[in-house]
């Protein structure tokens, strides 16, 4: 089986770029991490993805001042020179312009903490918690010109709890991003997900109709002390 060649952009600590590269390490993945790339020098993903055996690389935006496409030019090169064929962002804190993305158009996925269309942009789990909604989550999409706007490959969704502090929901919901994204590069590298001609994702993997998460979800107790308090 000839694998994809993947890159990894990242900013920070890489969290979603470990869950990806373990992923890979079973022989049955269709792709295979062969570059972890920064805008920042001081990435701490970039020592943990060096210790894992995978080539880094940094180009700093800082250098290419408000040049964007001159920074994307640099990094498209870094991305030519390893052979790369998928692109995965995994908090790549830079928006990149219609340049650069229409060379990966379709190659190309991110992942956002929240469900979208819901919550795009940043502070995703405040303006959840401030909205009062009782299920939040994690969206795996392709990248377009328009910011967190892409078609959707996979999502996962969990509770908001009543004592919930945005920390506290952020960490239930890496869980989750840490869960699909794996899967849905996966679905990207072995074209089992595709985008149809009206610009939604269509996928070969199976899905349970019987699959939904409610919140609150009443335990057979509490239904049981309801009936008995009529």
């Amino acid at each position: 089986m000839l694998r994809k060649r993947v890159a990894i952009l990242i900013s920070g600590r890489g969290a979603n770029m470990a869950a990806l590269i373990a992923a890979t390490r079973d022989s049955w993945y269709p792709a295979e991490i062969v570059l972890v790339v920064s805008n920042r020098a001081d990435a701490a993903g970039l020592q943990r993805a060096a210790a894992a055996g995978i080539a880094t690389g940094t180009v700093e935006h800082a250098r290419f001042g408000k040049d964007r496409e001159g920074f994307e030019r640099a990094l498209q090169a870094v991305l030519t020179a390893h052979n790369v064929e998928l692109v995965c962002l995994a908090g790549f804190l830079r928006l990149f312009t219609p340049w650069f993305v229409s060379r990966w158009r379709g190659r190309m996925i991110n992942i956002h903490p929240a469900l979208l269309p819901s919550f795009k942009g940043l502070d995703t789990h405040a303006r959840a918690l401030a909205a009062g909604v009782k299920i939040h989550g994690a969206t795996v999409h392709f990248v377009v010109d328009d910011v967190d706007s892409g078609p959707i490959i996979a999502q996962a969704a969990v509770p908001v709890l009543d004592n919930d502090t945005p920390d506290a929901l952020a960490a239930r919901v890496l869980g989750a991003e840490l869960r699909i994204y794996p899967l849905a590069l996966a679905l990207l590298a072995a074209g089992k997900a595709s985008i149809d001609s009206h610009g939604q994702v269509r996928s070969a993997a199976a899905t349970s109709a019987a699959a939904c998460l409610i919140v609150p979800d009443l335990v057979e107790a509490e239904v049981v002390a309801m009936r008995q308090d009529r």
